[in-house]
């Protein structure tokens, strides 16, 4: 086996430049595949956690006739007494945070600016409302008691030409099917890394928000943060009740999922797209070595060398492109994947409905990833020396020698 290798290392030295070139086009390949698997990996890791710390949370507890679709503000569509019902979800060891929350829809109009939001009551002081209070990037935070201030994204407020302590008008549904009007004052703006969410999102304290909205002691959902994520269906099995439903974040946010799903389908086309080119490479080069070499591979032939080995030997020329490929690919791909990590990509403002991204990609790459890739680039190296070697076995030693001359 020794032999072999040092055969096989002598052969690619022949053509130094020939090898390095088909080494390296090895190695970019998987340095490509590790960083769209790490990005694809990033972006859906980032959605996801993005959207439960503003959106779901990992559990909702709602009315079972409650629509969140529709933002209903219909009293029997709405969680009564949401404070008492979310210190008592509060005291299960697994719960981080419980916090009433009232969803409605509204428009804010400044001047001839008009632009649709979704309302939502919070708690200010509420653990869970932290993403707000970290992400100030101007102003005050709200408070409990306010009466007369908002808390805006800032993209909002840079569409509507806002700044803190402008005074905005807020048109809101109300529980009777009614629109009320009021004037408050911009008292903090806010950036959470989603552009779609910071413009569409205003935040008043719970007890505002449902004075102007009409629901009284009623909160659309509690909000619910745990611990650890895994610890999500026991929690569910807790708070099993018959006139509240337990919603998961798996359910909530079951697009991220899909797309999670759909993205991983796309990635193995474009991975074997990808490696079936370095394969085309690797093919060329090992092709190429055998016409090269037929008189040699003749007088091997001649005095006795049997077909496997001459494809052992071709083999083990593929596994040594194959090692600096894998070596190359690792170098390239970890400065890549590193940059992607710590620094990312900014890809502006992008965000749907239902599906929060952030206006820049960070890549996470993922062990079982990296292996995988790594050890499916060898297997297709591998696989590329076939049927070199097999044109080189099956070469009858006369007609070799002949060819050779």
């Amino acid at each position: 086996m020794i032999q072999l290798i040092k055969m096989a290392y002598r052969d690619l030295g022949r053509n130094r430049r020939r090898s390095f070139f088909s080494a390296l086009a090895l190695g970019i390949g998987l340095a490509l595949l590790l960083l769209m698997a790490a990005v694809m990996q990033g972006e859906m890791r980032s959605s996801m956690d993005m959207s439960i710390k503003l959106q779901s949370g990992h559990l909702q507890v709602r009315s079972i006739n409650y629509n969140p679709d529709k933002n209903s503000l219909a009293w029997q569509d709405l969680v009564e007494n949401p404070e008492q019902v979310a210190a008592q979800i509060a005291t299960l060891a697994p719960v981080k945070a419980a916090t009433p929350r009232l969803i409605a829809s509204g428009i804010v109009s400044v001047s001839d600016e008009t632009a649709g939001v979704t309302i939502m009551g919070i708690d200010p002081a509420s653990e869970a409302s932290a993403p707000y209070r970290d992400s100030l990037v101007g102003g005050e935070y709200l408070t409990a008691d306010d009466r007369g201030g908002v808390l805006m994204g800032k993209k909002l407020a840079d569409v509507l030409g806002l700044k803190v302590g402008d005074t905005i008008n807020l048109m809101a549904n109300t529980s009777n099917g009614d629109v009320e009007e009021q004037n408050f004052t911009v008292r903090g703006l806010y950036a959470t890394g989603s552009p779609y969410y910071d413009q569409t999102t205003l935040l008043l304290p719970l007890s505002k928000a449902q004075a102007i909205t009409q629901t009284e002691n009623r909160a659309s959902h509690i909000f619910v943060l745990l611990t650890d994520r895994d610890m999500t269906e026991p929690v569910v099995a807790a708070l099993q009740s018959d006139q509240l439903e337990v919603v998961t974040w798996r359910t909530m946010n079951a697009m991220i999922t899909q797309i999670e799903q759909m993205s991983s389908g796309f990635m193995v086309l474009i991975y074997l797209i990808v490696l079936g080119i370095t394969a085309t490479v690797i093919v060329n080069t090992l092709v190429m070595a055998v016409f090269e070499r037929t008189r040699e591979i003749g007088i091997l032939a001649a005095i006795g060398m049997r077909g496997s080995r001459i494809m052992a030997m071709f083999f083990a020329e593929s596994t040594l492109l194959a090692v600096g490929g894998i070596l190359i690919g690792m170098v390239l791909g970890g400065i890549m994947v590193a940059y992607a990590t710590y620094v990312g990509f900014y890809i502006g403002d992008f965000g749907i409905e239902g599906l929060l991204i952030g206006d820049r990609i960070y890549a996470y790459l993922t062990v079982t990833d990296a292996v995988s890739l790594v050890i499916t680039a060898f297997v297709v190296s591998l696989l590329a020396a076939l049927y070199p070697a097999l044109l080189a076995s099956r070469m009858e030693p006369v007609v070799a020698l002949h060819t050779g001359e």
